[in-house]
């Protein structure tokens, strides 16, 4: 038998695209404007815990993640005033029934967009779509997931994206190096320089652009920046993959 949908407001066809964005920031649009009234805390953090399930989630398990340090009881009373808090064109982004809740399937969102972007760049079996070498895919994958949330299971999902999203623009680096679009790929390749300084890797990515376009003292200025980097914020030397191609310059 089919779970009966409940609402705290009446249901009506949907005539506008709602979109919901996490990264850089939260932000609900409606037909691709701001949808104004701003939305309440609450209802803000639960439209941005729904988007980051790709199914329903039970009351029980969205009120005890939205509010854990609640009693069940206000935990529950918290996740009923959230939903009537939203507008009424934002309860249409939901669906709700006595046991679960979700995000309504026309809903669209953009860390869904850009996981599915980084998993295909990670995947060399995986046929790219027309855009993913782009500098629209380089700043899909350079934004934070709702920074400066500080809800438990907000950072778990933000560092999450954070190393899915670094090694995936390392991955378009290379592939944007192999087809000789040097300055896309140093595009990418400083978008994971800004988001971590001190991983090597990042770095590494880097030095293979600039020798790639022949650029070696380039490569070995990337190089002394990031070692004294490394030397003053963690007491360490460079390891044995940035040291190789530093190395194999020489040899040329």
């Amino acid at each position: 038998m089919a779970k009966r949908e409940i609402s705290d407001r009446p249901r009506s066809r949907l005539t506008h695209h709602l979109h919901v964005a996490l990264l850089g920031e939260f932000r609900f649009w409606v037909g691709g404007q701001d949808a104004l009234p701003t939305l309440p805390g609450g209802s803000q953090r639960l439209l941005a815990f729904l988007a980051l399930r790709e199914r329903s989630v039970t009351r029980s398990a969205a009120a005890g993640t939205l509010w854990p340090e609640a009693s069940e009881d206000h935990a529950h009373a918290s996740l009923r005033s959230a939903i009537s808090r939203l507008t009424l064109i934002a309860h249409e982004a939901i669906v709700v029934s006595l046991q679960d809740v979700r995000l309504a399937d026309d809903v669209t969102v953009d860390i869904r967009e850009s996981r599915a972007l980084a998993h295909r760049l990670l995947n060399p079996g995986e046929a790219l779509r027309e855009g993913d070498l782009s500098d629209r895919a380089i700043a899909a994958l350079s934004a934070d997931l709702l920074p400066d949330w500080y809800d438990d299971w907000a950072v778990v999902e933000a560092e999450d994206w954070r190393q899915l999203r670094l090694h995936a623009l390392d991955a378009l680096t290379e592939r944007l190096i192999i087809s000789t679009r040097y300055a896309d790929a140093m595009s990418a390749a400083l978008a994971t320089v800004k988001a971590e300084p001190l991983r090597e890797t990042s770095y590494a990515a880097l030095i293979r652009v600039h020798i790639a376009e022949g650029n070696r003292a380039e490569a070995v200025e990337a190089f002394e920046r990031y070692r004294v980097l490394l030397e003053a914020e963690l007491g360490l030397e460079p390891g044995p993959l940035i040291q190789a191609l530093i190395k194999g310059l020489h040899s040329l």
